[in-house]
């Protein structure tokens, strides 16, 4: 389980804005998409493996991913959210 203690100190690699754990309702989204090859990272990589969780930056845009209870906190990583809900 991620250690929501690290929220405190962690901050977007990009602009430093806070960082919030993703609803599971998001990442449950994000996983569906990710099984049907839909979710690119911000590098434009297909994601291949489905997210345990997702820290979003405070503007709600990005995510960054939580894979076995480690946030991968590059920003070529993380995921645009403006993908989310799109077919």
């Amino acid at each position: 389980m991620f250690d929501t203690q690290l929220l405190e100190i962690l901050r977007c690699p990009q602009n430093h804005s806070y960082l919030s754990l993703a609803e599971p309702d998001l990442v449950e989204q994000i996983n569906e998409g990710i099984a049907c090859q839909k979710i690119t990272t911000v590098g434009r990589q297909l994601v291949k493996k489905p997210l345990d969780g997702g820290l979003v930056r405070e503007a709600g845009d990005l995510l960054y991913a939580i894979i076995d209870d480690i946030p991968v906190m590059l920003h070529d990583e993380a995921i645009d959210l403006s993908q989310i809900g799109k077919e």
